[in-house]
């Protein structure tokens, strides 16, 4: 009798020590899985707390041996149900400095929903991110907005489903004078690994389109850039540095390519 008594306590205090390791999981833990998803594109700084309550900053990898460089602004706080163990996500994402509202992100670990949302940042933070972004240095606004998406993980990578608004507002750059340069919108048609991506001017002197795919976190592009009537002039060493000129029906545009 005593020794099923002995089993028994033996696993109660087995499963107590678990539960404690668990609950105690570092938040740093996850900074490896945000690098995996983003081809080590983006990291977590500075990490707080645990896996199910705790808060870091996204950051970029700078050059060499430089630390890691704020993407966004602020912190984000996370708190993740313990349901997780059991293969559901329920999860609560909060950045009052960046996210509009509080991110909620339902599903398992192999798909789930993230609710609609937005996420506001200044474009200088776009630096970070290297060529050619770091020679134009833009500022301005963005604010990136989503209706409710699908993701699911795959083995051919992350498959994503739905759609997100880019909008660019008082853009500038440090290459010109000009300011602001306008106002531009980017849509994001995701559908699997790929997103469909549209550019359009919404106002200023420096008008740009185009349209491309962005997978696997590579952009094609094919676009113009072209200044408004009687801006040619003030804005003409900006576009002799964007790229190459040609004509276009009556109009003399800069071509945007990246492949």
């Amino acid at each position: 009798m005593r020794r099923p008594l002995h089993w028994a306590a033996a696993a109660l205090v087995l499963l107590a020590v678990l539960a404690t390791v668990l609950a105690s999981l570092p938040a740093a833990w996850l900074a490896p899985l945000l690098e995996r998803q983003t081809d080590g594109r983006l990291s977590l700084g500075d990490p707080e707390g645990s896996v199910w309550h705790g808060s870091a900053f996204i950051g970029v990898t700078g050059s060499g041996d430089e630390a890691l460089v704020p993407l966004l602004p602020g912190r984000f706080r996370w708190r993740l149900s313990p349901l997780a163990l059991i293969g559901r996500v329920d999860a609560t994402v909060q950045n009052p400095r960046a996210l509009t509202a509080p991110l909620a992100i339902r599903g398992s670990w192999r798909h789930w929903e993230i609710g609609d949302g937005s996420l506001s940042l200044p474009a200088e933070r776009l630096a970070a991110l290297g060529a050619p972004l770091n020679t134009v240095r833009p500022s301005g606004q963005m604010r990136l907005s989503w209706s409710a998406l699908s993701l699911a993980r795959s083995a051919s990578g992350l498959q994503i489903d739905g759609r997100m608004q880019l909008d660019l507002t008082q853009v500038a750059s440090a290459l010109s004078p000009v300011k602001p340069l306008g106002a531009y919108r980017m849509q994001f048609d995701w559908q699997g690994g790929a997103a469909r991506v549209d550019l359009k001017s919404l106002s200023g002197p420096l008008l740009l389109e185009g349209r491309g795919t962005l997978a696997d976190g590579r952009l094609q592009f094919s676009g113009q850039a072209w200044a408004a009537q009687g801006e040619e002039q003030r804005l003409a060493i900006l576009l002799n540095l964007l790229g190459q000129r040609r004509q276009v029906g009556n109009r003399n545009v800069i071509a945007l390519e990246f492949r």
